[in-house]
């Protein structure tokens, strides 16, 4: 009996984690190929880069944890190819290992954009240490940001850099910063409070061109309308894709990531995937997903490890997401969907405030400013299917952690 895991991620050490706390005794192997141990990846677009930031590692887990669990880190080594039938990983370093079970925690890389001076110096990507290394020693210099992208790393990025004295573009296809995943009310919100930050927020604009200086080095940034931006830094953060590679060439099922079951297996019963590179039937939203955050993948690895012990039960765990951007700390719970109608509870003005987004009479996301009661009750009355509708939230006195109040005294 053996379990190898082939990423370095949260989801990775904590399948390894949930296994040896649940009672499996057997060999378990963590395949990751970036050196040195694994690391926080969320604070490297926020904490690492403020200007009394230092972008040094925060471990997952601590130094002595993988001789204390017994769990084999190979760091520093990749995966390479699949065999299924003989139940073998090929790795980079040209040895092979067995396995009983195999967990694909492969996680997601950075959308690449392919336009004229992409590649210039002064280009950046955020998704690494080394990534966010540069960054950091970039910005004290930096007069001129640029940032494609106005998502979550996009935002965060942009704050962050304002903090450092720089004029900050954002520019942005859509016609609203965060539209895949907040409601319409907290977006528009979200766009007037960047531009209060001092960000020159562009919206339907995306980009044309970098242009170079003589030296090599970006100079500029021509959008899509044909308007230039002086840049001596760019920052792209235009989304992520699935790392699928591996899963497609040993000729598992892939669509919008590695298609998994309810109990997080694969199309090959003995191989299971989970967390930014899993597509998975969620019972929180009509049809597939696949989500990109912390909590999926701890929540998933928790159950994955479940799922390897014998356990059929589906995965249901209810989906939340932060993103600290300047001053806003923004939670959301559940998932909102386009059509969704929308309630504002508190004071906008006041920065502290909950849009309710509720679907056929039934609450199914709050995403809150600066209010972190609403976030933890909204998760507790979600993920209870505490019904709710918009009526009773409209009553005068109503909030959301005193009805989480009531539910908790009732159980």
């Amino acid at each position: 009996m053996s379990v190898v895991i082939i990423g370095g991620g949260q989801s990775a050490l904590q399948v390894a984690d949930s296994l040896r706390g649940n009672g499996y005794t057997e060999q378990i192997t963590i395949v990751a190929d970036e050196a040195g141990l694994p690391y926080q990846r969320p604070p490297l677009s926020k904490d690492f880069l403020s200007p009394q930031g230092t972008p040094k590692p925060l471990p997952l887990r601590g130094e002595n944890f993988f001789s204390q669990k017994n769990i084999n880190l190979l760091d520093g080594v990749s995966a390479i190819d699949i065999d299924r039938p003989n139940r073998q990983v090929a790795l980079s370093n040209g040895n092979s290992l067995g396995y009983t079970h195999l967990v694909l925690a492969t996680g997601a890389r950075n959308r690449l954009i392919e336009c004229p001076g992409s590649k210039l110096d002064g280009v950046h990507s955020l998704r690494t240490l080394d990534d966010v290394q540069d960054l950091h020693a970039a910005l004290p210099a930096a007069k001129n940001v640029v940032v494609v992208g106005a998502g979550f790393i996009g935002l965060e990025f942009a704050a962050a850099a304002r903090a450092h004295d720089c004029h900050v573009t954002v520019l942005e296809f859509a016609a609203r910063p965060m539209a895949r995943a907040l409601s319409e009310p907290m977006s528009q919100w979200f766009a007037q409070a960047h531009r209060d930050l001092g960000v020159e927020l562009r919206l339907n604009e995306g980009i044309e061109r970098f242009e170079a200086a003589g030296g090599g080095e970006v100079m500029a940034a021509v959008s899509s309308t044909g308007q230039r931006y002086p840049a001596d830094l760019v920052l792209v953060g235009v989304g992520v894709l699935p790392n699928v590679a591996l899963a497609e060439n040993a000729g598992l099922e892939t669509s919008n990531g590695i298609v998994v079951d309810q109990c997080l297996r694969t199309s090959d019963p003995s191989i299971f995937a989970l967390g930014d590179c899993a597509n998975f039937p969620n019972v929180h939203s009509p049809g597939r997903t696949r989500l990109e955050s912390v909590q999926n993948a701890t929540d998933q690895a928790r159950h994955l490890a479940g799922s390897i012990l014998g356990d059929e039960s589906p995965y249901a765990d209810l989906p939340w997401f932060w993103s600290t951007q300047g001053p806003y700390r923004l939670q959301i719970a559940g998932l909102s969907q386009a059509g969704d109608d929308t309630l504002v509870l508190g004071d906008p003005r006041t920065a502290k405030f909950s849009v309710l987004c509720f679907r056929g009479e039934a609450l199914a996301a709050v995403e809150s400013v600066n209010l972190p009661a609403d976030h933890l009750a909204a998760r507790k009355l979600i993920g209870a299917g505490t019904r709710i509708t918009r009526a009773e939230a409209e009553e005068a006195g109503f909030a959301l952690k005193n009805r989480a109040r009531v539910i908790a005294g009732a159980v």
